[in-house]
């Protein structure tokens, strides 16, 4: 082997020792790391920070001008949980407190309080910690909650209800409870009549149903203890029918008509076709005309069955003959 040869012999051994030892290096290098920074989580720290408390399920009676307050703690927790809190940002740091599970109690006035251990359970469970691992800076978390007005008013139902061919809702739909006691400011209260629902939806029925409906109460400007209502609607299958309705005036002139009956169409349940009378139709003679010997009458439908949905109505006009 020539000399040129061997030299790159030699010079390939070299790198590939070079490389090894390299790859070595690497490996001890991030083992090294590793041990390193497991040692570092693993140690404690302290943390000052700040949390949100959020308060929730607030008497119905009461109102809280701030239902966002702040809480001060330390916590003394190792790197790997430390590392978790730091992750959650800023604006998601906060814990909510319902007041229906916890024990509050009034300072003076319209001042209420509740211990910030409360506080601090919500956060341990948050970050999987220790109760024990939050020190807070105050031992009471306080809050201002005044008494509202009151009000009793009944509840409106928004629907959009359409029903499959030959079939329509039945009378009007049932509310349970059909009135609710509302509490909110004075004057929000005062302009108040009804409380509406949410809007039922519902497309293409032919059978009877139940629903349960939120109340809209208005993005939290009133409150009430009734959070949503039970809509009952009967839902039939209906039928189209003519009525021939006589034609009668009660005044002490006698008058006979041409036509003597209107003809009304109407929609009616099925269950009801055989009750629908024509006696339980009135129709309106206008009598003025009569008296200024107007050559036609104008008659209209006054009266019908609340069962009954009317389509239209034939003649809007009579002629007239006084009988002496």
């Amino acid at each position: 082997m020539d000399m040129t040869g061997k030299f790159d012999s030699i010079k390939s051994k070299v790198e590939r020792k070079n490389k090894r030892s390299i790859g070595t290096f690497l490996v001890f290098l991030l083992l090294s790391a590793t041990l390193w920074l497991l040692t570092k989580l693993s140690e404690n720290y302290t943390t000052q920070t700040t949390f949100g408390v959020q308060l929730s399920e607030v008497p119905a009676d009461k109102w809280i001008s701030s239902p966002e307050q702040s809480a001060k703690m330390s916590l003394n927790i190792d790197g790997f949980h430390t590392l978790r809190y730091k992750m959650i940002r800023e604006q998601n740091r906060f814990v909510t407190v319902a007041l229906d599970q916890v024990p509050y109690r009034q300072e003076n006035g319209s001042t209420y309080s509740f211990s910030s251990q409360y506080v601090a359970e919500q956060i341990a469970d948050r970050l999987d910690i220790n109760v024990s691992d939050i020190t807070m800076n105050e031992a009471k978390v306080y809050f201002n909650m005044e008494s509202l007005q009151s009000k009793v008013v009944p509840i409106e139902l928004r629907s959009n209800i359409r029903a499959q061919r030959q079939y329509e809702v039945y009378g009007i739909p049932t509310l349970d409870p059909a009135s609710v006691t509302i509490f909110g400011p004075r004057e929000i209260i005062d302009t108040i009549k009804t409380v509406k629902t949410e809007k039922l939806s519902k497309i293409s029925v032919n059978q009877c149903f139940t629903e349960s409906v939120s109340l809209d109460l208005l993005n939290g400007q009133i409150q009430s203890n009734v959070k949503e209502v039970k809509v009952e609607v009967q839902v039939e299958k209906f039928t189209e029918m003519d009525v021939a309705v006589p034609i009668q005036v009660t005044d002490s002139v006698k008058v006979r008509f041409f036509p003597e009956t209107m003809t009304v169409k109407c929609m009616v349940a099925i269950k009801d076709y055989a009750s629908v009378r024509p006696e339980d139709f009135g129709v309106a003679v206008d009598t003025s005309q009569l008296r200024n010997l107007q050559p036609l009458l104008d008659i209209r439908l006054e009266s019908w069955p609340n069962y009954v949905q009317i389509l239209n109505t034939a003649p809007d006009k009579v002629e007239y003959l006084i009988v002496q």
